[in-house]
């Protein structure tokens, strides 16, 4: 069995909060911070990148294009014919003066890129790159900056921002007199009055700085350093500001020998100005030193208890920038030195608990992100309980709506069905790449994290204290458990049934928060509380409507688990009405809940099939473009959820013309084909020969998109320059779509596969650099080899030695399809295998004895199993048919075999390992005698064993107690557990 995704996003694995609206849609793993999906959850560093006054703007046709690479010179600004105001040669940096009429075009260039009219933004588009041949242009820039102060401040601003890309394109290319022009012309100006200048030179100091120039402007440092002695506030504050940025962007080259460890000077220099009488400058020397907690800076730590008290003495600071710098310092000192705080941990939960209820919100949501890291500590419950009764209202608080969230979300609009999505509402989309999972492991989720973390940047996905505040009171039921809800169940009944929506709305959102953590202290109060939730879909509140879906969601395992009708088919029936709601939020929340609640259902859904296929059939034509994306995720979770029971000609006949109608209308360059792709692998798979009369158009199709990728692959490693890189997530998703056709249409897939040259372009996929591009391939070798081994065999002795390569769990996922692969080709190659065997053996004993094994991708639902249990059954299976080969090393991987396959349940891949463990016991049993009552517990592991399996373990397991004897066999097995004991007696009699 395959999964679509790497991991399978876990979706009741962590809480994940609704962004402020409600959660969205399950399309790829996100974090607490950065949404695209409830159905997802991501344990990542919580800490978002720090905002920088000043250093961003609109983009503007001026602020996009001055990146352009210098070229063949045409004609710039002025005359058509004369060369213009940039004389070519390289003047002297510090007597350099612009020409006036030079000076006029470029500043009414400037003046136009600020023009909204797109015909005038093209204009300077153009003009700009034609500008960018001339270095001098670059002075022009920065003279405008820092001199012309008659000018006002955006667009003296607007020019160093233009002149900031060009460093960032190309600042290498500089002649050095300009580039020493604009450095010293930084220096100089650093304290201009205008703080949005002072700003925008500072970005333009750690642009320069970033290229590797730390290390080529050695006066930058010890000046700033020397500036912010300065009695001038501009000038300190310009510095200081400058200097925050470098921290920011260089903190580990600052804390290295290449620049002679300057961390040793400036971090004492920056705590002596945590007492200056600015705020601005307070905020600043804090922020300087925030950025080297995470790293340990030694210098740091060498001056950690002076930097703690001075915190210390700032914490009731009366401006809110400083208070926030203060909270963040100790969140992040709570998770890298604990030890100086533990002292005084009381009295710094109770600055929190303030902090976390303070009037300006940034302040409360640095404050807040505390109880996530102390969440986290060992410490936590011992230095928290007494403190619940105080912090639990405050989290509940913190989670209602603000009014700017509700303004910033349209909650007075519950209609908008009909209103296309706007182009920042469909975020990219990226493709997880196929991995292979085991039969016994297709149950729940159980709570992996993903990687997958891409910041969306709309202010309705910003991090902000309601999430924060909701994912504290998750990862604290998760630590406290039971213990939590005395505190928040007098608090819950109110908000649940409070007249006003908000706070009702809040209390749902609570209620989903607690959902993992307070699980079985919360069961006795669920019977009451699913009917009220199945009751709150149908709030007149679009914003209570969607919440009511997510935290639905949460508590989907639970009604499974209750006899269908009394909630399942009532809450069945209310997400598929949300799904056609008028509301679009409402719509994304109750698809992405359906979707769970498919997961966790299964073959329970089968008996409503046609209803729930009328539904997200019709949703095909209502939803906009967003949604749809969604839509397509419900439809193949439906497929994987139900299996071979959807292969009816009625569900074919409802489900297929509106996808293959979508395919149809979808472009090959078109990103949409990612989810369409995704959704049509799993509804092949599952419809089986229901598939065959849509599979030829679809299979050529993906074959096409393979060739097409890997040709413009080729071309841009040939000629950079002149093509771009291929997107091959384009590549991956059609190599898995063919997997899909593979695994459900079977042998039918032959025919498909004669007439293509798969096999070719499979075999430059397995060898491509990219990672996912190789899991895909080997994911889609194994299936062909199942379906189709004719074809795969004449490729053989080509394809072992990639997949013997590709045996490095370094990058586990490929390393796993690759184990796959082989183990299955072992079974159709039966003892022609043995020229191969060496080539990977020795890898995958390494691979099962490596300690701490990464927990693979085939582990990513139901219970945790080992994470070598694919590397134990293709050893097995090597076994099986060359026991010869495999048997002498049987004492170097039998112990963690039989741990690594004692929790698999009965299915044909363990069979087959268990028969090539028993083979290679008959060849060498001295291999198995040190530790055979670890193949005997693995051989209990067997519910059912097929009748002839059954007969070779009972003829290992006499043999062995024959060997011994008797009363060493007595001996030998008073050592084994009783339930192990027990099931030997009864099954074997031994």
């Amino acid at each position: 069995m395959r999964i679509r995704r790497v991991p399978s996003p876990p979706r009741m694995a962590r809480f994940h909060i609704p962004p402020p609206a409600l959660p969205s849609p399950r399309l790829c793993g996100r974090s607490w911070r950065s949404w695209r999906g409830p159905r997802t959850w991501a344990g990542v560093d919580r800490r978002p990148p720090p905002v920088r006054r000043g250093r961003s703007r609109p983009a503007t046709a001026a602020t996009t294009s001055a990146g352009a690479q210098p070229g063949t010179h045409t004609e710039p600004l002025g005359s058509s014919a004369d060369p213009g105001p940039y004389p070519r040669s390289s003047p002297c940096a510090m007597d350099w003066q612009p020409d006036e009429q030079g000076l006029q075009q470029v500043l009414q260039l400037l003046k136009d890129s600020q023009s909204p009219n797109t015909a005038t933004q093209r204009i300077v588009q153009d003009k700009l790159k034609q500008l960018n041949q001339f270095p001098d242009f670059n002075n022009y820039l920065i003279f405008v900056l820092t001199r012309l102060k008659s000018e006002d401040e955006p667009t003296r601003s607007l020019s160093g921002l233009i002149l900031k890309n060009n460093v960032k394109a190309h600042y290498q290319s500089f002649p050095p007199p300009v580039a020493d022009f604009i450095k010293q012309e930084c220096l100089n100006n650093i304290g201009d009055a205008s703080s949005l200048i002072r700003a925008t030179i500072g970005i333009l100091i750690t642009t320069i700085a970033s290229k590797g120039e730390l290390q080529m402007w050695p006066e930058l440092l010890p000046q700033l350093c020397n500036l912010l002695n300065s009695e001038d506030y501009n000038t300190c504050e310009g510095a200081f500001g400058a200097l925050q940025k470098i921290c920011e962007d260089s903190s580990e080259l600052l804390d290295s020998d290449a620049l002679n460890r300057p961390l040793n000077i400036m971090i004492p220099k920056f705590l002596q100005f945590f007492k200056h009488c600015s705020p601005k400058i307070r905020s600043h020397a804090i922020a300087c030193v925030n950025q080297f907690i995470m790293d340990r800076a030694q210098a740091l730590m060498d001056n950690i208890d002076t930097f703690i008290e001075h915190l210390f003495a700032l914490a009731v600071d009366d401006d809110p920038e400083v208070r926030k710098n203060v909270c963040r310092a100790l969140v992040m000192l709570l998770e890298v030195r604990i030890d100086r705080l533990i002292p005084h941990m009381h009295s710094i939960i109770q600055y929190m608990l303030q902090r976390t209820q303070d009037h300006d919100e940034n302040v409360a949501l640095e404050a807040c992100e505390f109880w996530l890291t102390l969440a986290e500590q060992p410490i936590c419950k011992e230095v928290l309980a007494s403190h619940l009764v105080q912090l639990i209202p405050i989290l509940v608080n913190g989670m209602k709506y603000s009014e700017i969230d509700i303004i910033l979300l349209k909650g007075d609009v519950e209609e908008d069905e009909a209103v296309p999505d706007s182009e920042q509402d469909i975020k990219p989309r990226f493709h997880k790449s196929r991995t292979v999972t085991l039969p016994h492991e297709a149950e729940r989720p159980d709570g992996s994290e993903d990687a997958e973390d891409d910041d969306d940047d709309d202010a309705l996905s910003d991090w902000n204290l309601r999430k924060c505040s909701a994912a504290a009171l998750d990862v604290l039921a998760n630590v406290f458990r039971e213990e939590l809800l005395p505190h928040l169940l007098p608090l819950l009944k109110g908000l649940l049934f409070h007249p006003e929506w908000v706070v009702k709305e809040s209390g749902i959102l609570v209620l989903g928060a607690i959902a993992e953590g307070c699980m079985q202290g919360m069961v006795p109060y669920l019977p009451e509380l699913i009917p009220h939730l199945i009751q709150c879909l149908s709030d007149k509140k679009a914003l209570v409507r969607s919440i009511a879906c997510w935290t639905l969601s949460r508590y989907a395992h639970w009604v499974v688990s209750q006899p269908p009708d009394m909630h399942l088919k009532p809450l069945m029936t209310e997400l598929l009405k949300r799904i056609l709601d008028g509301n679009k939020r409402v719509q994304e929340a109750a698809c992405s809940a359906f979707a769970t609640l498919e997961e966790e259902a299964c073959t329970e859904l089968v008996p409503y099939l046609s209803y729930i296929l009328d539904t997200l059939v019709f949703a095909f034509g209502k939803y906009q473009h967003k949604n749809l994306l969604i839509l397509y995720d419900a439809i193949g979770t439906l497929a994987d959820s139900v299996g071979h029971h959807l292969n009816q000609p009625e569900y074919i006949q409802k489900l297929m013309p509106p996808l293959i109608q979508k395919w149809n209308e979808l472009k090959d360059e078109d990103k949409d084909l990612f989810p369409l792709l995704e959704c049509l692998s799993s509804v092949a798979t599952a419809l089986q020969s229901g598939f065959l009369p849509y599979c030829e158009p679809v299979y050529q199709r993906c074959v096409t998109l393979v060739q097409k990728t890997l040709a413009q692959a080729m071309m841009y490693t040939q000629h950079p320059e002149q093509y771009e890189a291929p997107d091959k997530d384009f590549m991956i998703v059609a190599l898995d779509l063919l997997s899909g056709l593979a695994e459900g249409l079977g042998g039918h897939v032959e025919q498909l596969v004669a007439r293509s040259n798969i096999m070719t372009l499979l075999f430059q996929c397995m060898q491509d650099s990219m990672p996912e591009v190789r899991q895909s391939s080997f994911a889609l070798l194994g299936d062909l080899t199942k379906a189709c081994f004719i074809h795969v065999k004449p490729c053989i002795a080509e394809f072992m030695p990639i997949l013997g390569t590709n045996l490095n769990p370094e990058f586990i996922s490929v390393c796993n399809n690759a184990t796959w692969a082989i183990g299955e080709i072992c079974m159709q190659m039966g003892a022609e295998m043995q020229p191969y065997v060496q080539m990977v053996l020795n890898n995958l004993v390494e691979i099962i004895n490596r300690p701490n094994t990464p927990k693979t991708l085939l582990e990513n639902t139901g219970r945790l199993t080992s994470p070598s249990a694919i590397p134990a059954i293709t050893i097995g299976r090597l076994g099986y048919v060359c026991p010869q080969e495999v048997a002498p090393m049987l004492q170097q991987f039998i112990r963690p075999w039989c741990t690594s396959l004692r929790n698999i349940r009965d299915n044909e891949e363990k069979d087959s390992a268990f028969r090539g463990i028993c083979m290679m016991i008959g060849v060498n049993p001295g291999g198995v005698v040190q530790d055979f009552i670890f193949f005997c517990d693995a051989v209990a592991s067997w519910v059912s064993p097929k009748d002839d399996l059954r007969d070779m373990f009972y003829k290992i397991l006499h043999g062995f107690k024959d060997q011994v004897g008797e009363e060493n066999w007595q001996q030998f097995s008073e050592q084994f557990p009783p339930l192990l004991k027990e099931r030997l007696a009864a099954f074997y009699g031994v």
